[in-house]
């Protein structure tokens, strides 16, 4: 297990679309923990595989319920709007409101490569919607009402 560079705003990875995954290998299985690693790392809820470099649609997720690995996800329905601040640690320090839905169903692949499906509403179906924009080369900045702006956190205030 080891921690990867996570890529920021501007680096051509996280304009590109990922490609899916046919078949789950050794190496696909370290990319994984690694990203797990990394993301908790970062203090983070979520993780894209094109984030730390690797074009292939894997998205990891943990709001604090333990990790959700998810391997060629798709949103297949959604429900409901909710409008919040979002951050992105490959856009560190900031932060901006973004409208989402409030309920997404994802179908995915789990890493033995069964399908699988979650569902999730508010801060998990806006993880879902935020990691699986990165696979298709999207970011959240894109999305932003109005402007991004520094993330203040508590105990930068003490």
């Amino acid at each position: 297990m080891a921690l990867r560079k996570i890529r920021t705003e501007g680096d051509p990875v996280l304009s590109k679309i990922s490609r899916p995954v046919a078949e789950m290998t050794p190496k696909l299985h370290t990319l994984v923990e690694d990203m797990l690693d990394t993301m908790y790392e970062a203090m983070g809820v979520g993780l894209a595989a094109p984030q730390v470099g690797v074009l292939k649609r894997i998205v990891t997720i943990d709001i604090g319920d333990g990790p959700i690995v998810l391997i060629n996800p798709e949103i297949v329905e959604t429900s409901g709007e909710q409008t919040g601040e979002e951050g992105c640690l490959s856009v560190p320090g900031m932060s901006g409101r973004v409208t989402r839905p409030n309920y997404v169903k994802v179908k995915a692949l789990d890493e033995d490569m069964n399908e699988v499906i979650y569902e999730g509403t508010e801060l998990l179906a806006r993880a879902f919607c935020h990691e699986i924009d990165h696979l298709d080369g999207k970011m959240y900045t894109e999305l932003v009402e109005g402007e991004l702006h520094k993330v203040v956190y508590e105990e930068d205030e003490v």
